[in-house]
């Protein structure tokens, strides 16, 4: 599905190129649960961002299903972005004046998905991370860990085929983690990709592979 050869992504700071990717290499089966784990700026971020179709490298190729990235058109890329790729964000990104089922529906919005057919699959997505009783509450009326089901139940009412998720737990107590874990295992075993980014080691274990990044080079970890 994924598949990264030498990227790099270069910004100028100053007077100093430095190097967010350098000549990075990542293959990324269908189906497949891989996390990604490295520090604060390591280029974990520039790295989603690129995978996601958010950013473009300044040199080598990425395949995303087989074809180069730079053979779509931006109208192609939004596609994808909205139909294929289901984001998660550490930030959780919701809109605070619309509730938990209007945030989820958003996208579906953006697809024309007709009104009924959108009622259906924010109830599901919802009803599949346990929010459906919090589905008429704004963001600041859920805690931490409902904020974020409602960002993975947003994720998924689009049906994407690739999960990305970025520190999806940096911003939650270790009980909660757990119960983020379980929904993003479950939707794994529901046949789904998944790319997990984090920092946390704990984390990335749950993973069925871990790619350590480091000076925006990747290196692959035993199991």
């Amino acid at each position: 599905m994924i598949d990264l050869k030498d990227i790099s992504r270069i910004y100028q700071v100053g007077s100093e190129r430095v190097y967010a990717l350098n000549k990075a290499n990542l293959h990324i089966d269908d189906g497949e649960f891989v996390s990604i784990i490295g520090p604060s700026g390591s280029g974990k971020s520039t790295l989603m961002n690129i995978i996601g179709c958010l950013d473009t490298a300044d040199s080598g190729t990425y395949l995303l299903d087989g074809i180069p990235i730079e053979d779509y058109t931006e109208n192609e890329l939004a596609k994808i972005r909205n139909r294929k790729i289901g984001f998660v964000f550490q930030s959780f990104n919701l809109i605070p004046k619309l509730t938990a089922e209007e945030n989820v529906e958003l996208p579906l919005i953006y697809q024309k998905v007709p009104k009924a057919q959108r009622k259906e699959r924010v109830a599901a997505a919802l009803a599949r991370v346990d929010l459906q009783k919090r589905a008429k509450h704004l963001p600041t009326e859920l805690s931490g860990g409902q904020q974020q089901r409602v960002a993975i139940a947003r994720a998924i009412a689009t049906r994407p085929s690739l999960i990305l998720a970025d520190e999806p737990t940096g911003n939650l107590d270790s009980k909660t983690t757990v119960e983020i874990m379980d929904i993003f295992h479950e939707l794994h075993e529901g046949g789904n990709t998944i790319v997990l980014i984090t920092h946390d080691d704990d984390v990335a274990k749950q993973a069925s592979r871990i790619v350590r990044i480091k000076d925006g080079q990747l290196t692959e970890v035993d199991p």
